[in-house]
């Protein structure tokens, strides 16, 4: 089990409140939230994360949960972190910032990008 001092999570942590402040007020941010920022249009992860949707618009996701599958989708696309671990982190963030249903919703997009993928 992971602890929640992991510099690995602490690091997620802050990327996914970076890109959360990010989706209000596009302010100008670095390091590696802005590596995910240049890779959403190159690596069409908000097109990957709204197929997975289906009929479910992009833009009425919540923005805390657009911002932790955002990071999950640019981890999957990198391919050094085993699948499993990336979902099981964006689950954990999903508890902590996002609402009772976030987890599960999380882990059914991450799910099905994962299946479309293989």
């Amino acid at each position: 089990m992971k602890s929640a001092s992991d510099p690995r999570h602490i690091q997620r942590r802050e990327i996914v409140k970076e890109l959360f402040a990010w989706s209000f007020s596009k302010q100008d941010i670095s390091g590696k939230s802005r590596q995910i920022l240049d890779s959403l249009a190159k690596n069409k992860i908000d097109e990957r994360i709204s197929a997975a949707l289906d009929t479910w618009p992009i833009d009425k996701v919540n923005k805390i949960d657009l911002a932790i599958l955002r990071l999950a989708v640019y981890e999957l696309h990198l391919e050094s972190t085993p699948p499993k671990v990336i979902i099981d982190e964006a689950i954990e963030l999903a508890k902590e910032f996002g609402s009772e249903s976030t987890p599960s919703f999380v882990n059914g997009v991450l799910g099905k990008i994962i299946s479309e993928v293989k």
